[in-house]
């Protein structure tokens, strides 16, 4: 019957339960590594991570608590806007993102890295791995979401939306952080944006 349920095409499409949750490992594991290493360096990147990243230079507070609370009012967007699949999905990664901010430094105690190294690294590994999470039909919530949202609903790029988003957290920062690190944090967001607008268009992945 016409619209009971998926083709089998469209089935043999579907990740399963076991490559979503490795999914969902490796794509917080990545960016939560991405957004150590900003932490280390003292640079800065855009979006609610950056916003958290910010607020705990200023405040002394962790991450990982930060993060986790400020991203909370985005999911009501997305409950409304993305269904609860994807809402649960996201704050499963939210949660896992703040649970490794803890772990990396336990790992990789007294980590010291170059600073332009750490800026494009850590925006490279956090784009990667916010890919991975837009394709197992996750996010890292709040300007994720809104991005998702504008490029499913008005055709912007989800990259180009988040690059803007990125912009302002990152001119804000200028109140908190040097200028210098600002300017390597742009170049460091232009890369994370980079990756998502060149790797995530509607149409160019068929898994879901």
């Amino acid at each position: 019957m016409i619209g009971s349920g998926p083709s089998e095409a469209e089935a043999d499409q579907r990740h399963t339960p076991i490559e979503d949750a490795f999914g969902l490992l490796s794509g917080t594991f990545l960016a939560s590594l991405g957004l150590y290493l900003l932490h280390t360096s003292g640079a800065v990147t855009g979006g609610t991570a950056g916003l958290s990243l910010l607020l705990s230079y200023a405040t002394g507070w962790s991450f990982g608590l930060i993060y986790f609370v400020i991203n909370l009012p985005f999911l009501v967007l997305a409950v409304r806007r993305k269904g609860w699949q994807f809402t649960l999905r996201t704050l499963v990664s939210i949660g896992a993102v703040s649970a490794f901010a803890y772990l990396h430094p336990l790992m990789l105690p007294g980590l010291r890295v170059d600073p332009v190294y750490a800026c494009l690294v850590g925006n490279l590994l956090a784009g990667v791995g916010m890919l991975i999470l837009f394709r197992h039909r996750s996010s890292l919530g709040g300007f994720n979401t809104v991005a998702l949202l504008a490029q499913e609903h008005l055709g912007w790029s989800a990259g180009y939306v988040q690059l803007a988003f990125d912009a302002t957290v990152i001119v804000c920062s200028l109140t908190i952080v040097a200028w210098p690190t600002v300017l390597l944090s742009t170049a460091g967001a232009a890369v994370l944006s980079v990756v998502l607008a060149l790797n995530h268009r509607p149409g160019r992945y068929l898994g879901y």
